[in-house]
């Protein structure tokens, strides 16, 4: 109610029809008095505050029946029931389970807590992962919000772990809920930028009002009259209409997008969609197929082996964290004809004790098992990181000292595979005494083989791409995976992958290095979650208007970042809440669509900005220059008739 009645337009408009009250009634003769003009200056007001009013309430009931498609919803304790319910139904008080991809909903006391680890990024700014517990907090102990180890607040994400926990406060009242809505500010540059155009017509009218006045009052010798004719041109010029038609322009794109599949959360998206000329996508799920199969299981020297599966399989059984395609992949093997016997022994023989999750930093999970008179730590992971993390190697059974030439061996294995497309991960592992583990464990480990994955290329994924290059619109992979990998698979889908950087060499560039050599790159590999943002943050400060896709946890802080969030129905609870537009088919030719439908949307709104601006000044500059040489001032023009003439203009 209050966008659509008040703004820099509606606001001279109201100063004026006061000043025309103040003269014409007021102060006038009972012969001269005349009310008609502040009424029809008040009336077109109303009428334009309606019309504005029931389009924007049109518009949020499109897209609230829209984002109820993806709404989130919370594990809740009502009637000594569990039971799902949306995010906005929590009250103080409640009791709630948390799970690994969710956001949490609310500033939440935890009562109990497994492997919790959370982000909380949007809190402190900071990427490390925080481990909570369910432990009384000693008084004076927390100095920042990373210190309540026992409070989940609102905005962070679950990386791993459960827990369950009180209700302390909602909405507003939450630690995230002070600033959130600074934080959508700033985001919103499309706003910035629709305000800039009545900031700009406003300084204009302060211009032109005093010269006009000036000019009109010496010819005249009436500064009265002079000073009102000086408003009414000024009000003459001013496309009052322009927000009611941008929200009408916008509404109607995000309807039709709405139409085919796509979720746009918020309507100003339309205007990114329209105007981005860089898209940055995620590779696994986006340029590739949703399903991962495990081609390989293998020993230090490429040959087949079952230890290494079988290791592998409970690192993805019992980690907590977020549940990925690889971990899916591993876990099917028990679906093999004979085996689904021996998974469910080696599981009952070899129950959890502790954990890990994997983070983008570490870039590995570790999974501590009871194992005979001592436990197993069994870590999974990128292939460099989980090497460097070992001292021996073991191959049937018998172990040895890695020596110098051990990193050569590890790629004169790996190395095919990743070149043909695969991902490939390490396992690893090392006997403990302990039933704990801690970041110091890992170290000193025994490498045990090798797991070889296959993602195919979506074979839809090389038309859409053509598609967005005709459009003018550049298209970034940026990915955690390793180079080759991520190579492969461009060159499959024909992306120029002449370019390429990889995150060790990003850290290595300086500030005025990056601006430019992003500006050739195509190609991101092995990224860390900050550095996605880094990439993002550059061509943004280059001058591209950026929209970011993805569906990981990993592309959180990079979607936040971007002009145009997209994500996916798929997609983690946190991802879906922080991407602007969610596509309901992972489909890459519907952005061609939304691309298509943003540009429309931005035409027609400058279409009315050109016509009405060109129409008025026309009949503005005209008036005026007759004014001057004429000995009355022109009655086609007067505050209340300008306005007339402005309303039937656009």
């Amino acid at each position: 109610m209050r966008r659509a009645f008040i703004n820099p337009f509606t606001i001279i408009l109201f100063v004026l029809a006061g000043v025309s009250f103040l003269t014409d009634v007021v102060l006038a003769s009972n012969f001269s008095r005349n009310i008609t003009t502040a009424v029809i200056i008040l009336c077109m007001l109303l009428f334009s505050g309606i019309v504005r009013f029931i389009q924007e309430m049109r518009a949020k009931r499109i897209a609230d029946h829209l984002t109820q498609m993806v709404s989130s919803t919370v594990l809740v304790l009502r009637n000594n029931q569990w039971r799902r319910l949306p995010s906005e139904e929590l009250v103080v008080g409640d009791k709630v389970r948390l799970f690994p991809g969710e956001r949490v909903q609310a500033d939440i006391r935890l009562t109990w807590a497994r492997d919790l680890f959370v982000s909380q990024s949007v809190i402190t700014g900071e990427s490390a992962i925080l481990e909570k517990n369910a432990d009384t907090l000693v008084c004076g102990q927390a100095r920042s919000y990373s210190d309540y180890h026992n409070i989940a607040f609102m905005g962070s994400s679950i990386t791993g772990g459960t827990g369950e926990g009180i209700v302390l406060a909602v909405g507003t009242d939450t630690v995230y809920g002070g600033f959130s809505a600074a934080e959508s500010h700033l985001k919103n540059g499309f706003d910035r930028g629709a305000n800039s155009i009545a900031w700009v017509l406003i300084r204009f009218m302060a211009v032109l009002i005093p010269i006009v006045f000036v000019a009109c009052g010496l010819t005249k010798d009436d500064w009265l009259a002079a000073f009102l004719f000086a408003l009414s041109v000024a009000v003459g010029l001013t496309p009052e209409m322009l927000p009611m038609v941008i929200n009408a322009c916008l509404a109607k794109g995000s309807a039709a997008m709405g139409k085919k599949q796509t979720v746009v959360k918020n309507i100003n998206a339309m205007q990114g969609f329209g105007s981005m000329d860089v898209l940055c996508v995620d590779k696994t799920g986006t340029l590739t197929g949703d399903k991962i199969t495990l081609e390989y299981y293998m020993d230090v020297l490429g040959n087949e082996c079952q230890h290494a599966l079988d290791l592998a399989y409970l690192n993805s059984l019992y980690h907590t964290g977020v549940k990925n395609h690889l971990d899916d992949a591993i876990l099917r093997c028990q679906e093999i004809p004979g085996r689904r016997r021996h998974y469910e022994e080696l599981a009952r023989l070899h129950p959890k004790l502790d954990e890990l999750p994997f983070d983008h930093e570490r870039r590995f999970a570790s999974i501590l098992v009871r194992h005979n008179e001592k436990n197993l730590l069994i870590i999974k992971g990128s292939v460099d990181e989980v090497y460097q993390k070992c001292s021996d190697v073991e191959h049937k059974g018998k172990r040895r000292k890695i020596d110098v030439h051990g990193y050569a061996s590890v790629h004169a294995i790996v190395d095919e595979m990743l070149e043909d497309g695969m991902k490939v991960l390490a396992v690893a592992y090392k006997l403990l005494g302990r039933e704990t583990i801690s970041p110091e464990d890992e170290n000193g480990l025994t490498l045990l083989g090798y797991l070889a994955f296959f993602d195919a290329p979506k074979q839809s994924a090389a038309d859409a791409l053509a598609k967005l290059q005709k459009l003018e619109v550049d298209v970034r992979v940026l990915t955690g995976d390793n180079q080759d990998t991520a190579l492969s698979i461009c060159r499959r889908l024909g992306i120029n992958t002449a370019h390429t950087l990889t995150g060790a060499e990003l850290e290595h560039l300086t500030d005025k290095d990056i601006s430019v050599k992003l500006e050739h790159t195509t190609v991101f590999s092995e990224l860390s979650p900050k550095q996605k943002v880094q990439v993002v943050q550059t061509l943004r400060a280059n001058g591209h208007t950026v929209g970011f896709l993805g569906d990981g946890m990993n592309d959180l802080p990079a979607i936040v970042e971007s002009d145009v969030g997209i994500s996916v129905d798929t997609a983690a609870e946190t991802v879906k809440e922080a991407a602007d537009v969610v596509l309901l088919k992972k489909d890459l030719n519907v952005l061609e669509e939304g691309i298509k439908e943003g540009r429309k949307a931005f035409a027609n709104v400058s279409k009315y900005i050109k016509i009405t601006a060109s129409s008025n000044f026309g009949n503005i500059f005209s008036i005026v220059i007759a004014s001057v040489f004429l000995p009355f001032f022109p009655r086609a023009i007067n505050p209340g008739l300008s306005y007339t003439m402005f309303i039937r203009n656009s």
